[in-house]
């Protein structure tokens, strides 16, 4: 699934041309909602209130909850029904390993199959600095021309981490750290090191992960 940037609105009752079906549209609502924080983190789902701001009938509204539990992004329990999910330390830990080995075969591939022009691209954005950390990986994981990776990456696993992305981190100490990682990941691309630009890609995502856990472990500490 790509993202796409959601029009906000009172009312949802479109026709099914117009961005998919309506339990789609209620699906990509829902699930940016939950990912910028409009929707608290553990809140409780009230079907009958969603329905009626969303404008649309139960039958959608259920289909799209069903997806966005299999995206984990609600949950649902005998005793508490479903829940907006809550960041937590072993769902993060979970996230990363996944991330790790993705992301670590992105740049395998990538150093293989990434063309000169991509990866000329690459290092003028990371010399000039001028690229974020969120667009740097999607680059990397457009390179490895693998569609199912891509997918699993650009479709899901980024989204996903969009949960932890509110936490306190020290932004200018983590840009120069990201900075260097990054120069040396492109560094490895642009030798055909596969090797190395996968071993560099999984020490990034590694040093992401102890910050985003030490973040997450402040946060839950001052809540």
């Amino acid at each position: 699934m790509n993202e796409r940037d959601c029009q906000h609105s009172d009312e949802l009752d479109l026709p099914a041309s117009n961005g998919g079906t309506l339990a789609e549209q209620v699906y990509d609502r829902l699930s940016e909602a939950i990912l910028a924080g409009e929707l608290a983190p553990g809140a409780k789902i009230s079907e009958p209130a969603l329905a009626r701001q969303y404008g649309v009938s139960r039958g959608p509204l259920r289909e799209a909850l069903h997806r966005l539990q299999e995206r984990k992004l609600i949950t649902r329990s005998a005793n508490h029904g479903a829940r907006i999910v809550k960041p937590s330390p072993e769902a993060l830990a979970e996230l990363f390993v996944v991330r790790e080995a993705l992301e670590g075969m992105a740049a395998r591939l990538a150093a293989t199959n990434a063309t000169a022009d991509e990866i000329a691209r690459l290092r003028a954005l990371v010399d000039q600095n001028a690229i974020d950390d969120q667009d740097f990986h999607f680059t990397i994981a457009q390179c490895s021309r693998n569609p199912m990776l891509i997918g699993l990456l650009c479709g899901e696993l980024y989204s996903l981490l969009r949960l932890y992305r509110g936490l306190p981190l020290g932004v200018r100490p983590r840009s120069q750290r990201a900075q260097i990682e990054h120069e040396r990941i492109v560094s490895a691309i642009e030798d055909r090191d596969a090797d190395l630009a996968e071993m560099q890609m999984r020490r990034h995502i590694a040093s992401a992960r102890m910050r985003r856990e030490a973040a997450l472990a402040k946060d839950q500490a001052q809540a």
